[in-house]
């Protein structure tokens, strides 16, 4: 069962839309912007570098998403969650097929990303 509100549900299924990604290690926060694709009460994303390498630290993690016309927010979507990095080929290679599918991109591109879920505990939604 999804915490996550029909409402909020349907912005996060809508556009592709840039995500950002917060991550803490050792009390210093570093955010990223990520594509991610949602799937009940999952975000998936695929990454390496500095986020992998600091969600495995720390599996707790934010993502914010906003949709805007010209500069002025149309809505935004907080979410906050636990990574779990899925070190399978095979998994990181689908995940990102279907997360390049959303955004019409390149799915050999990237080929390094690692799969990471994160399950959402809470999510809020901020309409303008």
């Amino acid at each position: 069962m999804s915490n996550v509100s029909d409402a909020v549900e349907k912005r996060l299924e809508s556009e592709p839309l840039m995500a950002h990604l917060a991550t803490s290690v050792d009390d210093r926060p570093h955010v990223a912007p990520v594509w991610y694709r949602y799937d009940d009460g999952t975000i998936e994303i695929v990454t390496t570098g500095r986020k992998l390498a600091n969600v495995r630290e720390n599996p707790r993690v934010a993502l914010s998403i906003q949709a805007a016309e010209g500069g002025d927010p149309e809505w935004t979507v907080t979410l906050l969650g636990r990574a779990t990095i899925v070190d399978d080929e095979a998994e990181s290679r689908q995940a990102r097929a279907r997360i390049h599918e959303k955004y019409d991109a390149d799915a050999s591109s990237y080929s390094e990303n690692v799969l990471v879920r994160i399950d959402v505990g809470s999510a809020s939604l901020q309409t303008y």
